[in-house]
């Protein structure tokens, strides 16, 4: 296994919608894995393949290192997620990410989410989420679409958010992580 870079949320990886993954093979094993470990030295619960500079639809995701006992899910591995429906209910949450150190808001989500994805064995799997695996889900299916969590964010948090965001542009908030701080993508 190796730790990979984390990219911060204004480079162009991000900033883009990602392509499907062609083949489930060793080299998407090995990424997973890869994803894993980089997610767990983060502190992260949820890792997008764009997040660490490959453009595939590829998502790690871990909630059992929340404070939340009772929001404890499996360990899943995402491939190819399609997003089939959501609830009606939004629920507020502040949420975080890796790619956006040190920052949090509340942002407004639906609270169940039906998702069809494929796992490592190529099965197609479809599960029913809530709660916080379905924000994660969620806040993770927006990466690979290209979309960042702040972009969420109400008119006023997002201009109350800006300095802070502008910080994190231009790579000058530290993190226990490696991270790429090439800012050259989306504007505040």
């Amino acid at each position: 296994m190796a730790l990979l870079p984390v990219y911060n949320s204004f480079h162009p990886v991000l900033n883009k919608p990602v392509n499907n993954v062609e083949n489930i093979n060793g080299t998407i094993s090995k990424l997973i894995e890869d994803m894993f470990e980089t997610m767990y030295k983060a502190d992260g619960i949820g890792l997008a393949g764009n997040q660490v500079g490959k453009e595939l639809a590829v998502i790690t995701i871990d909630t059992t290192v929340s404070d939340d006992k009772s929001q404890h899910y499996p360990t899943l591995a995402m491939i190819n997620p399609i997003l089939e429906s959501s609830s009606d209910i939004n629920v507020d949450f502040t949420e975080g990410c890796l790619s956006v150190p040190k920052f949090f808001e509340k942002v407004t989500r639906p609270d169940k989410v039906r998702i069809r994805f494929y796992d490592l064995h190529e099965k197609e799997i479809t599960l029913e989420a809530e709660g916080l695996l379905a924000r994660v889900i969620q806040h993770e299916m927006d990466h690979l679409n290209g979309v960042l969590f702040y972009e969420r964010l109400t008119p006023m948090r997002r201009t109350l958010a800006k300095n802070k965001l502008k910080k994190i542009r231009q790579g000058k908030v530290d993190t226990d992580y490696a991270m790429i701080n090439d800012y050259q993508g989306k504007r505040l």
